[in-house]
């Protein structure tokens, strides 16, 4: 029985790690080779999580080559046109082609009201949660385009591209930024049989949630709160009586858009929600 992606190249961001990371050894146990791209250093001199690093992206190279799958790493910057565009036309040299593409790299910070976000946070958070997400789209596409074979754009929005939290202004923006992306994408690419959805994750067990901040967020009224403290809080957002999802589940998402059990499905923002969107 052949993978559902069998023989096709998917192109990361964000690969490093988490849910970047889980994507890529998900499309690779069902066939496909990789071409994974993560900054793999700190976005600022004072990140509240402690940011990927290189370490990591050869950790996520060595799972897919363990799966008998070819990958192609790089450290880029999302915001980087030209590094996204070396990186890309690279891998498709060395791998032949490209079929799939999957804007994921993408940063989380909160705490403070819109009036009181910063200019630098604000300029980081569009830069690479909206932005990145574009020029990566951009940067990739002729590919899938000149291939003549379709293919698959999935795009990482969140459920706060589709509702409002306060306290994260900046992220709902630039993720509410990301179903505008794909919906467009989706309009103007389908000509050429590309199909451009969303995943809509919440939660997600992965460090850009499970980390201090993150747990300060969810439960101020606490001075050192754990995942247990956080977790009661968390389940309140959903319907199912969970505080989070794992990788694994955002990623299976990823999948049956990326593959053909999808090929009539485009402009989509899929929800791996847990019932958050019922509330």
């Amino acid at each position: 029985m052949t993978g559902r992606v069998e023989g096709k190249v998917a192109f990361i961001t964000g690969a490093a790690r988490g849910q970047g990371r889980s994507h890529a050894v998900r499309l690779a146990e069902e066939g496909a080779d990789i071409i994974a791209v993560d900054i793999c250093r700190p976005i600022t001199d004072n990140d509240l999580i402690p940011p990927a690093t290189p370490d990591d992206l050869a950790q996520t190279a060595d799972l897919v080559k363990g799966l008998n799958r070819r990958i192609v790493t790089a450290e880029v910057d999302v915001r980087d046109f030209d590094a996204l565009k070396a990186a890309v036309d690279g891998g498709v040299e060395q791998l032949g082609r490209l079929d799939i593409i999957v804007a994921n790299a993408g940063i989380g910070n909160g705490g403070e009201t819109l009036d009181k976000t910063s200019e630098e946070d604000w300029d980081n958070m569009i830069g690479i949660n909206l932005s990145g997400v574009w020029k990566s789209v951009k940067a990739a596409v002729p590919h899938l385009i000149s291939g003549g074979n379709g293919g698959s754009i999935v795009l990482t929005s969140s459920v706060g591209g589709l509702k409002p939290y306060p306290n994260t202004g900046h992220y709902i923006a630039a993720k509410h930024g990301v179903i505008g992306l794909m919906r467009t994408f989706a309009v103007e690419l389908g000509q050429h049989s590309i199909r451009v959805n969303a995943v809509c994750p919440t939660n997600v067990n992965t460090p850009m949630f499970m980390n201090d901040g993150t747990m300060k967020l969810f439960r101020p009224d606490l001075e050192n709160p754990g995942p247990d403290d956080m977790a009661i809080v968390a389940q309140l957002m959903h319907v199912l009586p969970i505080g989070w999802v794992e990788p694994v589940d955002i990623s299976n998402a990823v999948l049956f858009l990326a593959s053909d059990e999808a090929r009539y499905v485009t402009g989509l923002p899929v929800t791996v929600d847990a019932g958050s969107m019922l509330k």
